[in-house]
């Protein structure tokens, strides 16, 4: 009977799973690597892309923020293009994880060779050749110091800092930094995300009562947000005063 059972629910979720294989439409870039086409939430698999509050070192050893450019790079090359997205999996964060195309071009690979993303080893070695171009021709990120989108996110102080810049002394301090900090990444991006005591995460616009009140320390889980679309994609709130 189990058996049964078993087979009829197969019988049901193979088709879904079929039907959701490719999701396509234009997008809105939330990050380097991670979309919005409807109300399905991608990661782009195989690259790791700086997180929009990362920080980089420019030509000049000056703080630069490569996640925010790194996202508008990627908006400015598929604005109003149809993107195909052939699903793989679900990340742990619910996210669909796709390798995606846009007007027909493997957009994960146009990432990785213009240097606004890495190959994610850890998953696939498809971009190695892409990431060795982008290197060498100091595209992107690599013209200047950044480190790792995965040490980053853990900051990793042991981890090698990268690129064609000589990085100055004390770089790892403001390479493992954060844009969540008290000075916002970009003119763009000036909504501030908080987390109560509940641990509720709500955003505030300029123009919310307590906006002047949120002081913006990376020890208290605060960040800048460039929208409000991309402050609820990443599960807050509006603040109710």
């Amino acid at each position: 009977m189990l058996r049964k059972i078993l087979i009829a629910l197969s019988l049901l979720i193979v088709p879904s799973l079929a039907q959701a294989a490719d999701v396509t439409g234009t997008a809105k870039v939330r990050d380097g690597d991670s979309i919005l086409i409807g109300n399905t939430r991608i990661r782009l698999g195989g690259v790791d892309a700086p997180s929009v509050d990362q920080l980089c070192l420019n030509t000049k050893g000056e703080r630069w923020t490569c996640g925010v450019a790194a996202r508008d790079e990627l908006a400015k090359y598929a604005d109003g293009k149809s993107w195909v997205c052939h699903a793989r999996s679900i990340d742990r964060r619910g996210r669909t994880v796709a390798r995606c195309e846009v007007g027909g071009e493997d957009i994960q690979k146009w990432l990785v060779r213009n240097g606004w993303a890495l190959a994610y080893t850890r998953m696939s070695h498809d971009y190695d050749a892409d990431e060795k171009a982008a290197r060498e021709a100091k595209a992107g990120m690599w013209q200047g110091a950044f480190i790792a989108p995965w040490d980053w996110r853990v900051r990793n102080k042991k981890t090698a800092i990268l690129g064609a810049t000589k990085p100055p002394e004390g770089a790892h301090t403001v390479l493992l930094a954060s844009a969540s900090g008290p000075v916002a990444p970009s003119p763009d991006c000036t909504i501030k995300g908080n987390v109560n005591s509940a641990g509720e995460c709500i955003y505030h616009q300029p123009t919310s009562r307590w906006y002047a009140q949120i002081k913006m320390k990376i020890s208290k889980g605060t960040r800048w947000f460039c929208s409000v679309e991309e402050a609820e994609a990443a599960g807050c709130r509006e603040t109710k005063r």
